[in-house]
């Protein structure tokens, strides 16, 4: 019962989980006239041992002020010198001049060697290929036409978002201009689409993946995202029917510059990602979603964290995907502190299918096939594994050709050699009537609705049981399946997507990661073509899940408070989007896991996001650029590769190095021994200018937590505030962690700061 090797989780059309695989790619020769062999033999020898290597360097004195083009030609002095004709391989790929000071370029190991004796030379590696990782969603995040927060931000109005990702479909309503005012005077970027297809919504789009080329979007992840994050709005969008409503992006008054770094396989190759990021900058945009990442490695090997860190440092709020590995710890992707780490969740949104028993026993299950000819009578239930053949309990290909199923509603358990869909498929095929697809005990709770081939219901592993019972309990167990489509509401979202990554951090265990939940599964936008085999009449759109589908959210939503609040920083930013999150879900309880368990806070980061609470936080951890290098320093970074990151020289002493858990974070992630340890917070005053706040603690199990002071005032005065925190073990407590809450409370607010302990 536990074989679970050919089944597809969730179901292809339904649910995208890409996987944070690296993979690597050989360079093909190319050679162009005729030599004698042997030469031939050896130049095609050394170009097939050709790698992209990304180089850092260091700039002089003399090089701090250059232009691009003096800066490219001190590049090419670091090639080697190309002396046989019969190569003509363009060897550097990417000239970097904004978000790190290096270039990409085609290399053997022996020549990539070869440049350390030269002045200025940092380091240079291998390039990684990174992956990639809304009708009602908007609603679901309290953003409501004309009112409130959504209104007030003029929907991102003058805002500027850059996504990077697989390319766009350039001709999708989503990106009509329709309403659009032209970009504000500082863009400068390109359109590298023939005609018209750039507007006022789709102000840019370059291809760093297939240069030379549109950066039309082969995939659909690139599409969706874009949508997602600043589409139009569009009436009319549905999946099969269902998620009817007007599919509109998060700042749909944004502009929205398309950097496309992926290939139509979703493979993402560093050095594009690098040369997408720096010519954002360099373009102007304030807001860059990536929606991509691979596994942890230290932030200066991580292309994206240094690219992050050059765009932070020009005011550019980048917003990352956590990663699908979850649930398992430390599991993330795009841990740097400077980037707000994605994780996904659900929405209140259920496409049901109830499955009701004869004897009225009503069960909540999911499918996206809603038949509308479906009779409600009863029909007989029958359990295919009732004969004791475990591969016709899981309906396996072939399992029920023997087997008596005619006119019923077939029981099928999840697992076997066969995904879902497949499983109803035998049922058809052996003249079922409908299906019931009960969960196994490992994936408990999380359904999926999938496009079934015939009437059907997925159901928990709990009801599954439920309905197993009923059927042992009478001779003539008797069931249908009520169709109700799109239900809204659902009292325990959001949850924590099982797929999203979890914490702690492994590039930074002293800074709490995922930030924050978005919604990321199920989630409707824009797409290549319609997927509902209708004709290319109507404006494509798809479903599909992962943390690639809330950072869009979040990013649409840092263009709102960016339109909402043009001085604040990216970390004023990030910031109240942290501490304003929620905590609990519709109904008022804990936000769970998808297996309705209570999610600790290396899953659930500092909350859900709450957009209209961000918009008016009350206070807000600020951090700038340089406030980084003494918490790089306290990483135990040598100054050599904190200069690759920060694109400057920096000296490290005790003095200027600090823990991690003393950077200046909303949160705070410590490791407790036997000792006690303090740290301080600075807190800006973004609210009303005459306030105060008393701390509120919720202890962590086993620890004291004392806030000197315990009330801070603001009247007109300074906007700042500082504060320390000292953290105290106080018994020898049998659990591995514990966490707790450090609240600022006034009349108006309640800034809130997740803490984590780790026992050592």
């Amino acid at each position: 019962m536990e074989n679970r090797r050919c089944e597809m989780f969730p179901t292809m059309l339904v649910t995208i989980l890409l996987s944070l695989s690296i993979l690597f790619s050989s360079t093909q020769a190319i050679t162009d006239q005729v030599v004698s062999s042997s030469t031939s033999n050896s130049i095609v020898n050394q170009e097939s041992k050709l790698e992209t290597y990304i180089v850092f360097l260091k700039k002089s004195e003399g090089m701090v002020s250059a232009k691009p083009e003096d800066l490219d030609n001190w590049y090419q002095s670091f090639l080697p010198a190309v002396t046989t004709s019969s190569s003509n391989q363009q060897r550097l790929i990417h000239s970097y001049h904004h978000v790190v000071t290096g270039f990409a370029a085609k290399l053997t190991k022996q020549e990539a060697k070869a440049m350390e004796t030269k002045e200025g030379f940092v380091s240079a590696w291998p390039q990684k290929v990174l992956n990639v990782k809304t009708t009602h969603t908007p609603n679901f995040l309290g953003l409501e036409q004309n009112l409130g927060f959504w209104n007030h931000s003029n929907y991102g109005k003058g805002v500027i978002v850059g996504v990077l990702d697989t390319g766009v479909t350039p001709n999708h309503p989503s990106f009509s201009d329709e309403g659009m005012p032209p970009p504000p005077p500082k863009w400068k970027g390109k359109c590298e689409f023939n005609g018209t297809l750039c507007n006022n919504k789709l102000i840019g789009a370059r291809n760093f993946y297939s240069a030379g080329t549109p950066p039309i979007d082969g995939h659909g992840h690139g599409t969706h995202t874009a949508s997602t994050a600043a589409g139009n709005p569009v009436p009319g969008a549905s999946f099969f029917e269902q998620y009817n409503g007007t599919a509109v992006g998060i700042a749909s008054s944004a502009h929205l510059a398309i950097y496309q770094v992926c290939s139509e396989f979703g493979s993402c190759s560093e050095s594009d990602i690098l040369a997408g990021m720096d010519t954002a900058v360099e373009d102007g945009v304030d807001v860059l979603s990536l929606s991509l990442g691979g596994p942890s490695v230290p932030f200066y090997e991580d292309s994206i964290a240094i690219g992050a860190f050059g765009a932070i440092q020009k005011g550019i709020f980048v917003s990352c995907a956590a990663g699908n590995s979850g649930p398992s710890n430390e599991s993330l992707s795009n841990e740097a502190p400077w980037i707000l780490t994605v994780g996904a969740s659900t929405v209140d949104r259920s496409i049901r299918a109830t499955v009701m028993l004869g004897n009225n026993a009503q069960y909540d299950g999911e499918s996206f096939y809603q038949p509308t000819n479906f009779s409600s009578s009863l029909l007989p239930l029958f359990y295919a594994g009732s004969n004791g053949n475990e591969s016709a309990a899981f309906c396996d290909p072939g399992s029920l050709k023997d087997v008596d199923v005619r006119g019923k509603v077939v029981l099928c358990e999840r697992g076997g050699y066969s995904g879902l869909v497949y499983k109803g498929q035998e049922v058809k095929d052996a003249g079922g009537a409908a299906m019931i697809v009960m969960n196994d005990e490992f994936y408990g709770n999380v359904t999926t609705a999938s496009l079934h081939v015939l009437p059907a219901s997925h159901v928990t592993y709990a009801d599954g049981l439920s309905i197993k019972a009923y059927i042992n309990s009478t001779s003539s167990p008797m069931a249908t399946i009520l169709f109700k489509g799109t239900v809204f509401g659902v009292p325990y979202a959001p949850q924590v997507a099982m797929f999203s990554s979890r914490g702690p951090s492994l590039a930074s265990p002293g800074i709490l990661k995922p930030d924050i939940l978005g919604p990321g599964v199920r989630i409707l936008a824009a797409w290549l073509h319609p997927v509902d085999n209708r004709l290319n009449t109507t404006p494509g759109f798809n479903v599909i899940s992962g943390t690639s589908m809330a950072t869009p959210h979040l990013s649409g939503i840092a263009a709102l408070l960016k339109s909402s609040h043009p001085d604040w920083s990216p970390a004023a930013i990030k910031s109240a989007i942290m501490t304003t999150a929620n905590l609990t879900n519709l109904g008022g309880m804990p936000i769970t896991d998808q297996f309705f368990v209570p999610v600790d806070v290396f899953g659930i980061g500092s909350g859900h996001v709450n957009p209209t609470k961000a918009d008016d936080p009350g206070l807000v951890y600020d951090i700038q650029p340089d406030d980084y290098i003494p918490y790089l320093c306290g990483l135990g970074y040598n100054e050599t590769v904190i200069g690759i990151i920060v694109q400057r020289p920096v000296t490290c002493s005790n003095s200027s190095s600090i823990p991690e858990a003393q950077l200046n974070y909303p949160s705070f992630s410590i490791k407790l021994g036997s000792g006690p340890q303090a740290y301080t917070r600075t807190v800006t005053n973004v609210g009303p200018l005459k306030s105060s706040y008393i701390a509120e603690i919720i202890s962590p199990q086993g620890v004291d937590v004392k806030v000197t002071p315990s009330a801070i005032e603001f009247g007109g005065g300074s906007s700042k505030a500082t504060y320390s925190v000292t953290f105290t073990r106080t018994a020898n407590v049998k659990v591995p962690f514990a966490q707790g809450y450090l609240n600022w409370v006034s009349a108006d607010h309640v800034v809130r700061s997740p803490i984590a302990v780790i026992f050592e």
